[in-house]
């Protein structure tokens, strides 16, 4: 595989993608303001290849594109070429879209989320199967991977892997606030919210969460108290509902 990769696009999920590949691919940024890719070199660490968007030629090159979805038509305006191949992080935009604006060799939607900033993205792949390899490869670099079969089920992970460090942010502050509430102190409680889930995110990866949470909760006990007071409050539809209006959301964009 070619070792140099280019970026399309010097945003926060460009830069954290980067962060993850400077260590062993060689860094081209393609962006619309010096400026900014000054600033993306330097956040970097490492010189990287810094060009203008207008009539960049992306001929033969290993494209990440990074671009919001809504700039899709007038950023493949402003290049010239055929890339080799495609790795898209745009959420709900398809690979016809891609491959109608950008006419690639090959392409491959991608759906990292925020944990690429430090290595530990879920990130969730589809597109032509001869890159299937290569996607897991480069976006390997910034957290595990799984290939789907279709980008219908692409949608359905961005709702779920994508989005969901905004849920789980909501619960973590949730939870914190329920202790401060009966006299923790923020500090503390912060503290051990974050130690939960540290070590949480550990167990779930070897531990069902049915098993889990049956593990914890004794008959009678607190944790059965506070698990009764999320049924009432129907956290658990809250959380599948969240999902769904996501993925319509995805539908909606593409």
């Amino acid at each position: 595989m070619n070792k140099l990769v280019t970026f399309i696009g010097n945003g926060n999920m460009a830069l954290s993608i980067a962060k993850g590949l400077k260590n062993n691919y060689d860094i081209e940024v393609v962006g619309r303001n010096i400026e900014k890719l000054n600033k993306f070199e330097e956040e970097l660490g490492v010189k990287v290849q810094k060009h203008l968007m207008d009539n960049f030629d992306i001929s033969n090159k290993t494209i990440i594109f990074c671009v919001k979805p809504a700039n899709v038509e007038c950023v493949s305006e402003r290049l010239e070429g055929k890339a080799r191949v495609v790795f898209s992080v745009l959420a709900g935009t398809t690979i016809k879209k891609l491959r109608d604006n950008l006419n690639p060799e090959g392409v491959v939607r991608c759906m990292p989320n925020l944990a690429a900033s430090v290595g530990e993205s879920m990130t969730t792949l589809t597109g032509d199967e001869e890159y299937k390899k290569e996607a897991q490869e480069l976006l390997g670099a910034i957290g595990p991977t799984r290939w789907l079969a279709s980008e219908k089920e692409l949608d359905i992970a961005t709702a779920l892997a994508g989005s969901g460090p905004a849920y789980l942010a909501l619960i973590a502050e949730a939870l914190a606030d329920g202790a401060v509430k009966q006299g923790l102190k923020r500090d503390d409680a912060m503290a051990i919210m974050r130690g939960l889930f540290g070590g949480f995110g550990k167990l779930i990866q070897e531990i069902h969460p049915a098993l889990l949470k049956d593990g914890v909760m004794s008959p009678g006990g607190t944790t059965a108290a506070g698990y009764g007071a999320l049924e009432d409050g129907n956290v658990r539809s809250a959380c599948i509902d969240a999902i769904n209006k996501a993925y319509k959301k995805a539908v909606e964009l593409s």
